[in-house]
C-alpha cells in the first residue's frame, strides 16, 4: 500500500513538472508601448531633446524679479491670467521706504517754501518799517540840526551865553543823527533790493537736491510694485503672500533653489522651441537656410513641423530636470529655436519637453 502511494505521488509530480516545462515554455505576448515612440521623419536625422517656450524674437521665457527686497503683501493675478504692459502683479511691503518718500517730499517742500520766500522779497511789510525808519533818523536829525543852529547863533552871539561843552555835545548829536540817517536809508536800500543772489542760487541748489532725493526715494517705493513689462500671461508664480523675496528670486522648496518671481509669457501666434543639441553631432547639422525640422509631442502621435528662428551660437553645459545650473552632465549642448503655430485641439504649454528631430542634408 505504501509503496503504491509513493508510486502515485511521484506520477503526479512527473506530471506537474511537464505541465510546469510547458506553461513556462510559451512565448507570451508583449504588452504594447503606452506610445510609441517618435520616429526618425527624415532619411537622416539628428534627435535632440526640446522644451516649449513662449515665442520671443530674443531671449526665452520673460523671468521676472524685484528690484528691491520684501515680503509679499498681495498677488494681484494668477497664473494663466493674461495681463498687458504695465500690470501690477505683486506688491511688496513698502511701508519704510512709504515714509521715507514722505520725508523727503515734506523737506522738499520746506526747502521750496524757503526759496519762494527769498524770491519774494522784500515784503511790504518790512519794506514799510524800513521806510519808517529813514522818516524817523530824518526827523531826528532835522531836531539835531535845529539845536546845533540855536547853540551856534547864541554862541555867535554871546560866546558866554553857551558853554563850549554844550555846544561841542549839540554838534555831536548832530552827527550821530547824520550817520542814523545813512545806516536807515542804506537799510532802507538793502530791504529794497530783496534777497542776495546768492542766497537764492544756493537755495535753488538745495531745493534741487532736496527733490532728486524724493524722486529718487519714490522711484524706489514704485519698485516696490512688480509690473508687466510687456504685453503677455503670467505662466507661473512662484512667490506666496507672507513669503520673503529679494532681487535672487523666491526660495523653490522643490529644487531648493532660488527662482523667478514670476515666469511670463507672450500671447501670439507661435510658440518657440528650444532643443538642444549634442556637441558630438554639430558637425552633421545644416546650414541656417537648409534646416528643416518637425516635433513630437510625447505620449501622443502628434508631429508638428518647425520654422527654423535662430542659432544660439553658445555651446553650454546640458541642464537636465530641475533646470539648476548645479546639475550638470558630462556634455556641451548647443541651443536651436524653432517656432510653431499650435494646432487646433492640441493643447501644448511652455516648459513641455519634446523631441525634435533635425533633417539632415543628403549626401
Amino acid at each position: 500500500m505504501r509503496n503504491r502511494l509513493l508510486f502515485v505521488l511521484a506520477v503526479l509530480g512527473v506530471i506537474a513538472g511537464l505541465v510546469s516545462a510547458y506553461l513556462h515554455g510559451m512565448e507570451q505576448k508583449p504588452q504594447p508601448p503606452v506610445f510609441n515612440p517618435a520616429p526618425n521623419p527624415y532619411p537622416q536625422g539628428i534627435y535632440a531633446n526640446g522644451i516649449v517656450e513662449s515665442y520671443q524674437s530674443h531671449g526665452e521665457n520673460i523671468n521676472l524679479y524685484p528690484e528691491v527686497p520684501g515680503t509679499v503683501v498681495k498677488i494681484l493675478v494668477a497664473e494663466g491670467q493674461r495681463v498687458t504692459h504695465g500690470t501690477p502683479l505683486i506688491q511688496l511691503g513698502d511701508s519704510v521706504q512709504r515714509a521715507t518718500v514722505e520725508q523727503l517730499k515734506a523737506q522738499a517742500d520746506a526747502a521750496l517754501g524757503l526759496l519762494q520766500e527769498l524770491k519774494a522779497q522784500p515784503r511790504k511789510e518790512t519794506l514799510d518799517v524800513a521806510r519808517a525808519q529813514v522818516t524817523l533818523a530824518a526827523a531826528n536829525l532835522k531836531t539835531a540840526q535845529d539845536q546845533v543852529d540855536k547853540q551856534r547863533r547864541s554862541y555867535e552871539i554871546d560866546p558866554k551865553s553857551v558853554s563850549k561843552d554844550t555846544l561841542d555835545s549839540a554838534e555831536n548829536a548832530f552827527k550821530v543823527a547824520k550817520a542814523n540817517l545813512e545806516v536807515a536809508q542804506r537799510q532802507y536800500a538793502l530791504t529794497r533790493a530783496g534777497a542776495w543772489i546768492y542766497d537764492i542760487r544756493n537755495q535753488e541748489k538745495q531745493y534741487a537736491a532736496a527733490a532728486k532725493a524724493y524722486t529718487a526715494a519714490n522711484n524706489l517705493l514704485e519698485k516696490y510694485t512688480l509690473r508687466a513689462p510687456v504685453d503677455g500671461v503670467a505662466l507661473s508664480i512662484n512667490g506666496a503672500v507672507g513669503s520673503y523675496v529679494s532681487p535672487q528670486g523666491a526660495y523653490d522648496t522643490y529644487t531648493q533653489g532660488m527662482a523667478p518671481i514670476i515666469t511670463m509669457g507672450t500671447v501670439g501666434e507661435y510658440l518657440g522651441v528650444r532643443c538642444y543639441i549634442d556637441e558630438i553631432l554639430l558637425h552633421r547639422l545644416p546650414d541656417a537656410e537648409h534646416i528643416k525640422a518637425q516635433m513630437f509631442v510625447r505620449g501622443t502621435d502628434i508631429r508638428i513641423p518647425l520654422e527654423y528662428v535662430r542659432t544660439q551660437p553658445y555651446v553650454s553645459p546640458k541642464i537636465q530636470l530641475s533646470n539648476q545650473r548645479t546639475e550638470r552632465v558630462d556634455v556641451r549642448v548647443l541651443p536651436v529655436i524653432f517656432r510653431f503655430t499650435p494646432p487646433k485641439g492640441v493643447h501644448l504649454f511652455p516648459g513641455q519637453l519634446v523631441d525634435v528631430y533635425v533633417g539632415e542634408p543628403q549626401k
